[in-house]
């Protein structure tokens, strides 16, 4: 939220007047401070207060308590808040079938009333963790109610993975029972993974420790610490992981909230990426990575921003698509580019990619006028690409490592409409999905074979 509040910077101009414009609708509401702050947008192009198009949901009252009590605590609706006590003792069958249940209506109704205001919905935003009860289990049950609500609106999912050192025992449980929900009721999954975001962060202090990125580091920077230091790396500076994500939504975004020479709707994602249901996983990489107002750097040269895109040094989860199968890639750039530009440098790069046989042509690519604040360009590439499959073998793995043993499965099966036919299903749909990416890896290693391709698709 802080990176999209920094994006006001870009039209502070704006905002100084108190103009309201579309780029600001897109994120937030304009409520009249004068009534309720339940009516509509009625500020008729002039900024009475903002208030982000959000819903907060946690099940421990703390952690949205202490965004409340932070400096973007006006941005948010008091009347879109969801919290409990207790939190879900990190367990995916308390957060999804007992406070599922519990929080439904309450749900339903703060969604309705979010979608109300909206004058065109494109889609809903769901940013959730995997490891934990909460995030995995109401998490995934919201993504169902979306689904049963507003059934024609498309899910887009950013889930962030556990790593293999996670100091939840049962993130593993948690995490392939939220997978199978993800793959039931999601439209497009940005896979993203802790250690991912750890590493980057870690290698920009390295770069500052260094010297690489001399005394352009901020003082007000999210990788330095308040009394000016470097942040001890052995401590995960989550604000700086956290900005890394909101730097990807923006991008992600910046096509419904700022002009284009080529504008691509969020929708034309889902669309043109994901050519198989389940197959929706898509692999995020991001450049710049320093995240926004953090790094002054001189720009990249442009054909090396594209170079960086498909480098698995800019990926937000460990895998390597340049040696793994492409279905689908978008390239969604930000700044001063030219069609031929990306033209150019797709020709550049194609050589060195492998693309599904029967979707050789496979780009999407949109430009977006407005640079990132900071910076003369940006570029997010997403990737339908078997290079996935190794993060969810992993993640299987780990889960059976635990489910042999039948290992603190008592903990969840005394949850009310919980039984281990939840776990068996889990497993059966995460190794199908798993099946699914080895049929496409075995019919692209030798002449081209159909059949697997039918399989899928049914």
């Amino acid at each position: 939220m802080k990176s999209s509040c920094l994006e006001i910077d870009n039209y502070y101009f704006l905002v100084l007047k108190g103009i309201y414009d579309e780029a600001l609708s897109s994120f937030f509401r304009n409520v009249d401070t004068r009534t309720d702050g339940d009516g509509a947008d009625i500020c008729k192009g002039k900024i009475c207060s903002l208030k982000a198009r959000a819903l907060l949901i946690d099940m421990e009252e703390g952690v949205v308590n202490e965004i409340l009590q932070g400096p973007l605590r006006d941005v948010f609706d008091s009347k879109q808040l969801i919290t409990d006590v207790s939190g879900s003792g990190n367990n995916w069958a308390v957060g999804h079938k007992m406070y599922g249940s519990q929080y439904r209506e309450s749900i339903v109704e703060r969604l309705r009333r979010t979608a109300e205001h909206c004058d065109c919905l494109q889609c809903f935003f769901i940013i959730h963790s995997m490891g934990g009860g909460t995030g995995s289990g109401l998490g995934t049950f919201v993504l169902k109610v979306l689904e049963d609500e507003f059934p024609e609106v498309y899910r887009f999912v950013t889930s962030v993975y556990p790593s293999g050192e996670d100091d939840v025992i049962t993130s593993p449980y948690n995490s392939v029972l939220a997978m199978k929900e993800l793959n039931d009721h999601a439209d497009c999954v940005l896979p993203i993974e802790n250690e991912s975001l750890f590493d980057i962060v870690s290698k920009i202090n390295q770069m500052t420790n260094c010297g690489k990125l001399g005394s352009t580091v901020k003082p007000t920077s999210l990788v330095t610490s308040s009394v000016g230091g470097i942040k001890n790396t052995q401590e995960k500076p989550f604000d700086a992981m956290n900005n890394i994500v909101a730097n990807l939504l923006l991008n992600l975004t910046s096509s419904a909230r700022f002009e284009g020479s080529l504008n691509m709707d969020l929708n034309e994602i889902s669309m043109n990426l994901v050519p198989f249901p389940q197959l929706h996983y898509l692999v995020s990489s991001l450049t710049p990575l320093y995240t926004l107002a953090d790094v002054n750097v001189p720009s990249r040269r442009l054909d090396q921003m594209f170079s960086d895109a498909f480098s698995k040094d800019h990926q937000l989860i460990r895998a390597d698509p340049k040696h793994s199968l492409y279905l689908a890639c978008a390239l969604l750039v930000r700044g001063n580019v030219q069609v031929s530009d990306l033209r150019r440098n797709i020709e550049r790069l194609k050589p060195s990619l492998h693309f599904v046989s029967w979707n050789q042509e496979g780009w999407k690519t949109g430009l977006c006028s407005v640079p990132p604040v900071g910076h003369s360009h940006s570029l997010l590439a997403l990737a339908n690409n078997t290079c996935v499959k190794p993060t969810f073998i992993e993640l299987k793995e780990r889960f059976m490592r635990l489910y042999k043993k039948k290992a603190h499965l008592h903990h969840y099966l005394h949850i009310d409409g919980m039984d281990q036919s939840c776990f068996s299903e889990a497993l059966s749909s995460l190794s199908s999905l798993i099946e699914d990416y080895n049929q496409l890896d075995a019919a692209n290693c030798g002449p081209p074979m159909d059949p697997p391709r039918l399989k899928i698709a049914m």
